[in-house]
């Protein structure tokens, strides 16, 4: 098994080596479309709507950087993506970059060769039950079945809480969100865990979601960023500084309906190096002085990403907590441009 295990690890390891060293970013323009891996559907964070538009905080970081790359946010191709095929998908060079409530940890990036370039929503794994079970502690969860995506941090953590509180489960393996919805809600098990945005996202989309509860308990550290492959530092950089430009964007006060005058009109000098009206960042990149421009206007700042597709005025309702910037109690940070 160990071997096994190992063996796999060293074939993504050497497919992300190989996929690496064409240059992605050449690649991307040449192709004139960015390849990036999502979830298989994930209500608020990545899921296509009724015309097949794919919309959602994570897509939303795709978009940003086809922005800053391709100068069109529509120049994205989604590729769905299971917690098993998402790294080998991305190892292979099938996608350019993977965007898709992905953990970051250490054999993630180490062994596996992968590059996070960071976080853009700080989680931690927590349980949803039906309401009528009257539960209102995972620790009472004894003997229960539990709907688990394999492929995910997600097992592991779950293994270790129900030995360390000296409790039972009994698995009920599941590949997809869709899938453990649908056995969820047939009463295929009695819990289902996974990260909290993820559950308030599924939730969100219940006939009845008041009937579905989430405990209090989060047994984990769940820091979900993009990543792409490891030795591709120029590409690796765009992806970075993409999404820190959505960051220190909502820091400073640039917005999407501001974006054009702050353009032309800010005194701050932080942001008129973030918008390429002075300074030569956008050349250290490889790209031209209106990239970070091009991707705040595919759709607004970190905040404005976060209000509209999963913030507390809509129905997934998440407050954003951790999510914060650092001035506002949060760990959202992003370092300077300079």
């Amino acid at each position: 098994m160990k071997k096994s295990v190992f063996l796999g690890a060293m074939t993504v390891a050497g497919l992300a080596a190989g996929a690496a060293a064409a240059g992605t970013m050449d690649d991307v323009k040449a192709r004139g479309k960015l390849n990036c891996g999502v979830t298989t559907g994930l209500v608020g964070f990545a899921a296509p709507d009724a015309n097949g538009e794919w919309n959602g905080f994570d897509v939303a970081v795709c978009r940003a950087v086809a922005a800053a790359v391709l100068g069109d946010p529509k120049a994205v191709e989604f590729v769905p993506t299971t917690g098993k095929t998402r790294f080998t998908a991305l190892a292979s060079g099938e996608i350019d970059m993977l965007a898709r409530n992905t953990t970051w940890t250490f054999s993630r990036d180490v062994d596996l060769k992968f590059e996070f370039v960071g976080v853009n929503y700080y989680d931690g794994q927590g349980f949803m039950v039906p309401k009528e079970l009257g539960v209102s502690s995972a620790k009472e969860l004894d003997g229960a079945t539990v709907c688990i995506q394999t492929g995910t941090t997600t097992e592991l953590n779950l293994a270790d809480f129900f030995r360390s509180n000296n409790i039972s489960y009994e698995p009920v393996p599941i590949e997809t969100n869709a899938e453990a919805q649908q056995q969820y809600l047939a009463g295929a098990c009695d819990v289902y865990t996974t990260d909290a945005s993820g559950l308030a996202a599924t939730r969100a989309t219940f006939e009845d979601p008041a009937a579905h509860v989430l405990l209090p308990e989060i047994i984990s550290k769940e820091p979900l960023g993009p990543l792409v492959r490891h030795g591709d530092h120029e590409w690796g950089d765009v992806v970075r500084w993409t999404l820190n430009a959505l960051v220190s964007a909502e820091e400073l006060g640039v917005t999407s309906a501001n974006l054009a005058e702050m353009a032309t009109g800010a005194n701050n000098p932080e942001i008129a190096r973030l918008l390429g009206s002075e300074g030569t960042l956008g050349e250290m990149l490889g790209l031209d002085a209106e990239w970070a421009k091009r991707a705040l206007a595919a759709g607004g700042n970190y905040g404005e990403v976060f209000a509209k597709n999963i913030g507390e005025d809509t129905p997934i309702g998440l407050a954003r907590g951790l999510n914060a910037q650092w001035t506002e109690g949060g760990l959202l940070y992003s370092p300077p441009f300079r």
